[in-house]
């Protein structure tokens, strides 16, 4: 296989500190380079339907709720992991733009809602559907369908590690 950009960066290191294990920078600078790499093709998306990924994501927190496609406020900013300032201004974004509504809650008359608009369903919908395709070819890239399971339960794995670490 061809080096690459981590090849020639551990390849450097290890003249400059032979003292230090550079391995683990293959795996990291490189899961580093494609996070970043993903994040650009996945936003291209998100953009094509007026969106960025805090909009898309509670917009799509909306959706996966079922009907009436609602949740609290405090309900959307852990289902998003923001913080509730930072979903008050990508709510009030969503307002604006008509995809999402504040009313209040039908359970508790204090508390407050935020639900889609008819107009936010079918934006979330078109963009959830060009992002899963989007997806599928991004992962097409890695080959066999195998691999993807593969890494997909590396990763899991990783991440429970990572989780019970924390």
């Amino acid at each position: 296989m061809t080096p690459d950009h981590v090849d020639r960066i551990q390849q450097e290191w290890a003249r400059a500190r032979p003292d230090v294990d550079v391995r683990p920078q293959g795996v990291i600078g490189r899961l580093h380079r494609l996070a970043l790499a993903l994040a650009a093709e996945i936003s291209e998306v998100y953009r094509a339907h007026g969106l960025g990924e805090g909009e898309f994501d509670v917009l799509a927190a909306l959706r996966r709720a079922g009907e009436p496609f609602e949740r609290a406020p405090g309900d959307l900013a852990a289902h998003t992991m923001v913080t509730t300032g930072a979903m008050t201004k990508r709510v009030d974004r969503l307002v604006a733009a008509g995809l999402v509504t504040r009313r209040p809650s039908a359970e508790d008359g204090r508390g407050r809602v935020v639900a889609l608009t008819p107009r936010g369903r079918e934006v979330i919908d078109a963009a959830f559907t060009d992002h899963m395709a989007n997806e599928r070819r991004l992962l097409d890239l890695l080959g066999p369908e195998a691999d993807a399971e593969a890494l997909e339960e590396l990763l899991r794995r990783w991440l429970a590690a990572l989780d019970r670490g924390a």
